[in-house]
């Protein structure tokens, strides 16, 4: 590696947040330099869980169908009261899956961090190097200069911006002085990954169930094939080092199986956080995934955090080092990176610790109010309560100044009809700014386009999709039209045809391309 060489980014870590970060600008043809202190992918499971928006993300990285075989379909999660009633069910959404993909997945971590780590090394612009920590980072009005120490030598590297992917413990946040901010949630948990043998898995519950028992919470999680976790919550007084033993790990797991039932792959415990950064940027350094942030795992959204936080950010550092984006309105872009991400992660995690409170009632009464009054809401009948619809919409940031239910959304990705087959829209028009419309006259299409000509135009009336996703989407939030950024939320949307041209135009200020935009 040349130690001359200026990167346009560096990235410390190299977990999922540091790969899809360094995927998507090697995409873009950035030079990318990343370092990690392991020698190697950490084979024990952490994540277990994603979503169809994070497939997204490997879509448009190209790994899609390598991660495919190393997951399967969230099973049902099934929440017990205190008398051993059933008080909630969450479930998948229904097809047709809006995002393409199924909605929501479990997936064994390991081997889809290599796929990640494979399609990485495909990009000549990515520099990778394992085995070497970062010990001192120094910035400067051009970049940033890492110290990266590798075995007994010592070097220098330079980049013009730096993302630290590198944790919860994250050296840069703490050289940085990069505060965190408590969101009032802190218990003792003991997480057991276990492969279970054919005996084990009779004894099991066929979905996952969370045992929201005021003794002692916890939650059974069912991962692809053999593998189970639990998640069990300690009691005061109880040693986290001493029940993470062998011994005492399968005393707490006796209630389900014994260790003739399968063998225990990781335990380990946890304290579980709900912290978010204060500041999500200084100057030329950026902090995502655990760096920034750290929630309870009661949805599982810890590792699609981390990839929401590098796809948000990824465009944004491309359209600024490639210059399309110049002055103060990249510095407006890049700081919307934690304005956008910062509201969006407080407000998850808001809803997470209500789903955590529902599971972690250590009050036999208030136990029990909050059981009766579940099903009372749902008139003694629980009802099935898709995943997603508990994830929350963009506020903040590079949003359009119109009011609509849509803006700060996430797209849908339909299958579109085309002379080769279904495909999904994505795989077609690619991950740019994209004008989606269901009809529209040559008038304001022409209008629109003479705006912003960098937009991706993909007119429904032309390309039919399959199962109308869109359609459907788009009658729910009373429009005709969405503008839809790189990362795949929307920017705004258009109510009838005429307004097209005014809501690129809106986009294209925003980012202090309207007058070179309309020059052209």
């Amino acid at each position: 590696m040349n130690d001359a060489a200026l990167y346009d980014v560096a990235i410390v870590g190299y977990g999922p947040a540091g790969q899809v970060a360094a995927g998507l600008l090697g995409l873009r043809g950035l030079r990318v330099y990343v370092c990690e202190r392991l020698p190697d992918v950490y084979e024990i499971p952490r994540a277990i869980a994603l979503d169809h928006e994070i497939m997204r993300v490997f879509q448009q990285l190209g790994v899609a169908e390598a991660v495919l075989p190393f997951t399967e379909a969230f099973s049902n999660s099934e929440y017990y009261g205190v008398d051993g009633q059933l008080i909630r069910r969450m479930t998948m959404l229904a097809p047709p899956h809006p995002q393409g993909y199924t909605p929501s997945l479990v997936f064994t971590q390991p081997p889809v961090e290599r796929a990640l780590r494979a399609r990485v090394a495909q990009m000549p612009s990515v520099a990778v190097e394992l085995g070497a920590e970062m010990t001192q980072l120094a910035q400067d009005a051009q970049g940033v200069t890492l110290t990266v120490q590798r075995g007994q030598q010592a070097r220098q590297v330079r980049a013009r911006y730096l993302i630290a992917c590198d944790g919860g413990s994250s050296a840069v946040r703490t050289q940085m002085g990069m505060a965190l901010e408590d969101l009032d949630f802190d218990e003792p948990w003991l997480v057991v990954d276990v492969r279970l043998n054919e005996q084990g898995l009779r004894k099991v519950p066929k979905v996952s169930v969370q045992y929201c028992e005021p003794e002692r919470p916890c939650s059974l999680v069912l991962g692809p094939g053999n593998h189970r976790r639990w998640e069990i919550s300690l009691r005061p007084g109880e040693d986290p080092r001493q029940v993470a033993t062998a011994q005492q790990t399968w005393k707490l797991l006796a209630r389900w199986i014994s260790p003739e039932d399968g063998t225990l792959w990781r335990q380990a415990s946890y304290r579980f956080h709900a912290l978010v950064a204060a500041q999500w940027r200084s100057g030329r350094v950026f902090l995502a995934g655990d760096a920034a942030h750290m929630q309870p795992p009661f949805l599982g959204q810890g590792m699609c955090q981390g990839v929401r936080d590098a796809a948000n950010l990824s465009w944004k550092l491309a359209e600024v080092l490639t210059g399309r984006v110049r002055g103060d309105a990249a510095q407006r872009l890049l700081d919307s990176y934690g304005e956008e991400r910062k509201a969006h992660v407080r407000e998850l995690t808001s809803r997470i610790k209500g789903v955590g409170a529902v599971i972690c009632e250590r009050d036999v009464q208030r136990a029990r109010a909050r059981d009766a009054a579940l099903l009372a809401q749902c008139g003694g009948q629980v009802q099935d309560t898709p995943r997603q619809d508990i994830l929350p919409a963009l506020t903040e940031g590079l949003l359009s100044a119109q009011a609509s239910s849509a803006r700060g959304t996430l797209f849908p990705q339909p299958w579109l009809r085309t002379a080769q087959g279904h495909q999904r829209m994505d795989t077609l028009f690619g991950n740019g700014w994209r004008l989606v419309c269901l009809h529209a006259s040559a008038d304001s299409l022409a209008a629109g386009q003479s705006a912003w000509d960098a937009v991706q135009w993909v007119d429904l009336a032309r390309m039919p999709e399959r199962d109308g996703v869109v359609a459907d989407w788009m009658q729910r939030h009373a429009c005709v039209a969405a503008l839809v950024r790189p990362d795949n939320y929307v920017f705004g949307v258009a109510a009838r045809a005429s307004e097209i041209a005014a809501l690129i135009d809106e986009a294209a200020s925003a980012l202090g391309l309207r007058q070179h935009a309309l020059s052209m």
